[in-house]
């Protein structure tokens, strides 16, 4: 789950990335967005075909989190923002916690209205954008640190933390703020 320290650090750093112009209100458009959303679904597929075909886990990995990513994106444009080109993927991260966690609470909230637990949907939107937060740290890792043995275990882990991003984000992509 993420701590308040987390989003505090969040929260600070898209206040200057809204400064430094690194993240900008953007009216919402459905050509990018479609884009964004092929992306992370055709990156996802791609992800699931190496895994069952025992190739690449660094691939894996990779094509996992860029699911996630392009998702993240295309929810924070249907919120009226555009991540820039400098250090897009921590801009992305941060400005996913702050713009989309308490629609993402919100949607999760109404999946689990039947049992009126709010603080099991609170920890699910927690959990799954410190999801992202992991697999963009592990993306990195994966490709400079992360030795051939532990890969395929972390490849796996990155696949389904993908396929539960996507399916969770779909719920907010479709409600357009913007």
């Amino acid at each position: 789950m993420l701590d308040e320290r987390r989003v505090k650090e969040a929260e600070l750093n898209v206040k200057h990335y809204l400064a430094e112009g690194l993240l900008k209100r953007q009216p919402f458009q459905k050509e990018v967005h479609d884009i964004l959303s092929k992306n992370a679904q055709e990156s996802l597929e791609l992800s699931g075909f190496l895994l069952s075909n025992g190739r690449s886990d660094l691939w894996i990995i990779v094509t996992a989190y860029y699911a996630m990513y392009y998702k993240a994106n295309a929810v924070l444009l249907t919120r009226g923002y555009k991540v820039g080109d400098r250090i897009a993927h921590k801009v992305t991260a941060d400005a996913l916690i702050v713009f989309a966690r308490n629609d993402l609470k919100a949607a999760l909230l109404e999946a689990y209205e039947e049992t009126q637990d709010q603080a099991l949907a609170a920890m699910k939107a927690d959990d799954l954008l410190e999801d992202f937060d992991r697999e963009r740290r592990k993306r990195n890792a994966v490709q400079y640190e992360i030795k051939e043995p532990e890969k395929h275990a972390k490849a796996t882990t990155s696949l389904e933390r993908a396929k539960r991003f996507l399916f969770e984000l779909e719920k907010l992509d479709g409600k357009k703020k913007g």
